[in-house]
């Protein structure tokens, strides 16, 4: 009886270790070096500058695991200082990596940084773009992608490979000069084209007969886009890390800073066929093309282009829709998406945001709810950590807009508590399709609607089955409700992901705060951590 007892308990302890090993081992450190220069290329046909990652543009692609540790060592050989964003990766715990001008310092001329953050409990298709000085107009975007961990399951048959497509308007203006034309108080002209990894042509390679795992990002500067592929139908399975109830479309709009994955197979006779894109709801229409190869092809592509939608924002309404959570699905934890019933939790706080165009001192600013934003030397997570008064104001953005609250501009931060489950309302009475990101989480997409929003619009919400995402579209004359479950302590950007309108306002801070200092909570600052404006010269120690 007792060796019986005295061999279970070793086989508990073996097994134990094992689990023990498995997960670390699947959370291994991976380590990188990029060095960001810039290159003369020509996307669109003519010779530019362009900002190169390791020489590539578009960057390198960078291929993680759920919980993998990045270490990443950015090297910057520009002449302006730089800095690096990872849209859509929560950092949990780890605001100091978000690479936003609110927490960190960008990285000067001749210098680097390197960052260290963890794909903590994610899965999905993402990105990375520089954050500052328009450097997004220039280049340095890519792919970022973060497979699942071996024990936890998809709710699909393993593809047989898979592309990511970084698709997005472009200009052939130089970066700075587009700068200029926004700091003299002038909006940009409509792009010059569009472009698929950075080129207008490319070819894809696919076997017949065979599925693979498409990866569709939006990486432009304030154009949605439509997807599609001639003779193929597009199975939608995850956006921003939620899988979703699994239909399938001719056809999808993807909006600016939005991802999508779809799964298509190649079922059709041996020959080549069109990848596209164009724009929507803009008067000038670009197209962007691309070739899905098949390997026995003996055909090139040929044939008319596969049609957008004929209809404009009720059909992409419409369409959004019909994306549904799937609830008994695992995300990156062995947890169903749907275990977590977000609809029968009562918001702590509204705030609903009404974004216009203004002028101010005779420049043309975008504001929320009045308020325009501005940039201080000194990024507003390190004013916080080491107590440097005055960079950042709590009252100067009311949390519901008002026609009597003056034009102004100012460091907008809204204070939050840690474990807030909050609504927001994204009003938008501009003639102009809006886009919203939210750094350090993703949200509940509980409804769309036109005209004003008022609170009987909650009847109208889905509190069942609404996907998870980071980037909301708002349609012209409209709303989007979002529901946010505020776990992750730190200082998080809501911006427009319509680069001009960040660049000039439209966005704000979350303070997500507890007064208990607990590394349960965040992390402590990095010991590299870079200081500049009033930071410079304080104590980084932890």
């Amino acid at each position: 009886m007792g060796s019986t007892c005295l061999l279970h308990l070793l086989r508990g302890v073996v097994l134990a270790l094992l689990s023990v090993c498995l997960v670390q081992g699947e959370d291994s450190y991976k380590y990188y070096t990029w060095t960001v220069t810039y290159g003369t290329l020509s996307p669109l046909g003519s010779p530019q500058q362009v900002i190169l990652i390791n020489g590539q543009f578009p960057g390198p692609q960078l291929d993680l695991v759920t919980n993998d540790n990045v270490v990443l060592n950015l090297v910057n050989k520009l002449d302006e200082p730089f800095l690096l964003t990872w849209n859509g990766i929560k950092q949990r715990k780890n605001s100091w990596q978000d690479g936003v001008s609110g927490t960190n310092c960008p990285v000067p001329p001749n210098s680097n940084y390197t960052y260290k953050f963890q794909a903590k409990d994610q899965i999905g298709t993402f990105t990375y773009f520089p954050s500052t000085s328009l450097h997004k107009a220039a280049g340095g975007f890519g792919g970022l992608n973060v497979y699942h961990r071996s024990v936890i399951p998809v709710p699909y048959p393993y593809p047989d490979g898979d592309f990511t497509l970084l698709i997005g308007d472009w200009y052939k203006t130089n970066h700075k000069a587009l700068r200029e034309t926004l700091d003299s108080g002038k909006s940009l002209a409509f792009p010059d084209g569009l472009l698929i990894n950075g080129q207008a042509h490319t070819t894809v390679n696919g076997d017949q007969g065979k599925t693979y795992m498409f990866r569709i990002s939006n990486v432009g500067m304030s154009t949605s886009i439509n997807f599609r592929i001639q003779g193929h139908t597009l199975k939608l399975v995850e956006i921003e890390g939620s899988h979703i109830v699994q239909n399938v479309y001719d056809t999808l709009d993807v909006h600016v800073g939005q991802s999508a994955t779809v799964l298509v197979t190649l079922n059709q006779p041996p020959k080549d066929y069109y990848i596209v894109a164009s724009t929507r709801f803009s008067r000038k229409i670009f197209t962007a093309t691309a070739v899905l190869h098949y390997s026995n092809s003996n055909s090139p592509a040929s044939g008319p282009l596969p049609s957008p939608p004929i209809h404009q924002y009720h059909w992409s309404v419409k369409q959004a829709r019909t994306y549904r959570w799937n609830l008994t699905a695992n995300a990156a934890r062995p947890n169903p998406q749907g275990s977590y019933h977000y609809g029968k939790i009562t918001p702590t706080k509204t705030i609903v945001l009404s974004n216009s165009a203004s002028l101010i001192n005779g420049k043309l600013r975008y504001t929320v709810n009045k308020v325009s934003y501005v940039n201080p030397d000194t990024p507003l997570k390190l004013a916080d950590y080491f107590n440097i008064p005055g960079i950042y104001s709590v009252d100067s953005l009311q949390s519901l807009p008002s026609d009597n609250t003056p034009l102004s501009v100012a460091t907008s931060v809204v204070p939050t508590s840690l474990h807030d489950f909050i609504e927001v309302v994204f009003q938008n009475n501009e003639n102009t399709m809006q886009s919203w990101h939210l750094d350090g989480y993703d949200f509940w997409v509980v409804g769309y609607g036109f005209g004003e929003w008022t609170p009987a619009k909650r009847r109208t919400y889905n509190l069942v089955d609404a996907l998870t995402r980071h980037t909301a579209q708002v349609y012209p004359k409209g709303w989007t409700s979002i529901l946010v479950s505020l776990d992750n302590q730190g200082m998080w950007n809501l911006r427009s992901a319509m680069w001009e309108r960040q660049y000039l306002g439209q966005q704000l801070y979350l303070r997500v705060w507890t007064s208990e200092r607990s590394l349960h909570n965040e992390y402590d600052i990095p010991n590299n951590v870079l200081l500049c404006g009033k930071a410079v010269g304080h104590n980084n120690d932890p």
